[in-house]
C-alpha cells in the first residue's frame, strides 16, 4: 500500500513540473500521468494535451525528445531515485510506435516472403530498439542494426539465410 501511495506522490510530482515547464514555455495544456505495459513492466507516460502539439513535437519529435529530456532533468532535481518515464504529446509518440511495429510486421512478412534481407530506413536508437524487441518474438527472423550515427538502422533477415 505505501508503495502505491509513493508511486501516486511520484506521477503527482512528474505533472506539476510537466505542468510548470510547459506553461512557463508559453503553452496552455492539460497533462496527465498514465502507467502503461513496456517490455513486461509499468512505465509512466505523461501526455500533454494540447491545441500547439507541433512546436512542442517539431520535426521527426525532435522538439519532444529535448522536452524529455529537460523534463527528466528537472524531476530528479525534486525526486531523489532516479525515475524513468516517458513525455509524449497528444499521444503522437504512441501512435508513432504504433505505426513502427505494424512497419516491422509488414517487412518481417515480405522479408521471409522474398526469402531476403530488408534493410529499413535511419532510425534513432530509440525506434530501432522497438524494432528489435517487436520483432525478437518471430523465431523465423533476426534483426541487426547496422551503419553509423545518424545513419543506422535496422536490417531484418529470414532465419534460414543467416
Amino acid at each position: 500500500m505505501n508503495n502505491q501511495v509513493e508511486n501516486g506522490a511520484i506521477e503527482e510530482k512528474i505533472k506539476k513540473v510537466v505542468s510548470e515547464l510547459v506553461a512557463k514555455m508559453g503553452f496552455e495544456a492539460d497533462v496527465e500521468v498514465l502507467k502503461s505495459q513496456e517490455d513486461e513492466r509499468e512505465a509512466i507516460v505523461c501526455n500533454i494535451k494540447t491545441e500547439e502539439s507541433s512546436f512542442l513535437i517539431g520535426q521527426y519529435g525532435i522538439n519532444l525528445q529535448s522536452l524529455q529530456h529537460i523534463a527528466r532533468l528537472l524531476v530528479r532535481k525534486e525526486i531523489q531515485e532516479r525515475i524513468n518515464f516517458v513525455l509524449d504529446v497528444n499521444s503522437y509518440r504512441q501512435e508513432k510506435n504504433e505505426s513502427i511495429i505494424n512497419m516491422a510486421h509488414d517487412l518481417a512478412e515480405q522479408c521471409l516472403a522474398d526469402r531476403r534481407a530488408i534493410v529499413m530506413r535511419p532510425m534513432s536508437p530509440y525506434e530501432r530498439r522497438i524494432i528489435h524487441l517487436e520483432l525478437s518474438k518471430n523465431d523465423k527472423i533476426q534483426t541487426e542494426s547496422i551503419g553509423e550515427g545518424e545513419d543506422r538502422r535496422v536490417v531484418i533477415k529470414p532465419l534460414d539465410l543467416v
